[in-house]
């Protein structure tokens, strides 16, 4: 076994059943190697930005680590929009690259690119293999860098002389124990019980939900945490649909694009809570502010965030499922907000039922979207180039033609 066969031999391991990519030089051993791998599939893409873009919508959408898999230099640069992306968003992603020859590496070869250097500012981790007999144990280790923790991507560089050198033996570790990386999964017991306390002495709480929520599976813990204390809940545009349009305790989504409800909510709130959210600038516009109206609680897994944007009066590091049910557990009583949800609630109903403007010929973006939704499951996901498409061809929406 070689170290292109050993490479997909460890990602049919960790599960991998897809893989997007454009081939070239330096990784075409291991493009070779998944012919024998039938069950993995393969999406040639037309540039390799694409790739990097839609391993991570897999990801999404999957739940799963995306995988891309291009060649070197521009093959290698062209990836790092979608690595990029993938690390603001904290999508698990393991992106692997081709290399020119080891000897031949910093000698500024044909289309050699420093990769691992090029990604390092928004990368979780990054690899560059120098002996095949490593690639099985590097490969476990990306996976799990990438899905745990605050997920994020990883990039493995594998020289092609690497790929075409023959192993001792395929060495497939069946745990990971990296020194130094131990994310934090429970939350401070003491800190549990402020929470609690905070909560049930609150007369207009909010919960501010993230995509950590749906980054830790946590979606079925934040219903119960709402519908349990009767607590509002707004979201972040990446946890928009962490709950149904026409859910009760839905106030919509905060911040400079958000609705009308679900910012006066934010700003009239006397808790906040943050799940699973960094409290940036697009959702938060003025946390100072904030900051200064309300008490605030905030949970996330990472604990660089928990302070950077706004201090948090009770800060909670730990996976997001655990902590919430952490807190379930422990018992909320549920605060008397019977009047704040009231009020939002006429604030949510008058959102739901604005009415678009209309003009003869033409049609406002909100009302397609709106018949979209209308037309779709639960689980439809729509690209933001459909979305385009759609306005383009508004009428048939509306005259019912195909």
């Amino acid at each position: 076994m070689n170290g292109a066969q050993a490479l997909i031999e460890s990602l049919k391991r960790e599960g991998v059943t897809h893989i997007f990519g454009y081939a070239g030089a330096t990784i075409c051993p291991a493009v070779d190697a998944l012919k024998d791998a039938p069950e993995i599939g393969y999406t040639l893409v037309r540039t390799e930005q694409n790739a990097g873009h839609m391993a991570s919508g897999y990801a999404r959408v999957s739940g799963k680590a995306g995988v891309c898999m291009v060649t070197s230099g521009p093959g290698a640069t062209n990836l790092i929009t979608g690595i990029a992306t993938a690390y603001m968003d904290s999508i698990p992603m393991v992106a692997i690259t081709g290399q020119v020859p080891s000897n031949l590496l910093g000698r500024d070869i044909f289309q050699e690119v420093d990769i691992t250097g090029a990604v390092a500012p928004f990368s979780k981790h990054s690899y560059l293999v120098k002996d095949p007999n490593q690639i099985p144990r590097v490969v476990r280790e990306a996976f799990h860098i990438a899905s745990t923790g605050r997920p994020g991507p990883v990039l493995i560089d594998i020289p092609i002389d690497v790929q075409q050198q023959a192993l001792k033996a395929f060495d497939w570790p069946e745990a990971v124990n990296i020194r130094g990386y131990k994310p934090s999964v429970k939350g401070n017991d003491l800190q549990i019980k402020r929470v609690v306390e905070a909560i049930s002495k609150a007369r207009q709480p909010i919960i501010c939900a993230g995509g950590g929520v749906w980054l830790a599976n946590a979606r079925e813990e934040l219903l119960e945490l709402a519908e349990g204390t009767g607590i509002p809940v707004v979201k972040t545009m990446m946890g928009i649909s962490l709950m149904p349009t026409d859910h009760p305790l839905n106030m919509g989504m905060i911040g400079a694009h958000g609705n009308f409800c679900a910012n006066k909510a934010l700003a009239k709130s006397d808790l906040l809570i943050m799940v699973g959210t960094r409290a940036a600038d697009r959702a938060i516009i003025q946390p100072d502010e904030i900051q200064r109206r309300m008490a605030t609680i905030h949970i996330d897994v990472d604990p660089a965030e928990i302070g950077k944007n706004m201090q948090a009066a009770v800060p909670l590091v730990g996976d997001v499922k655990v902590i919430l049910r952490q807190i379930l557990d422990l018992g909320v009583d549920a605060p008397d907000c019977s009047e704040w949800r009231s009020k939002l609630a006429d604030y949510r109903k008058a959102e739901l039922s604005r009415q678009f403007p209309s003009r003869p010929g033409s049609v406002f973006p909100g009302t397609v979207m709106r018949r979209l939704g209308a037309k779709l499951d639960d689980d439809a996901v729509v690209p933001d180039i459909i979305l385009i498409s759609i306005l383009i061809v508004r009428r048939c929406i509306f005259c019912g033609k195909n």
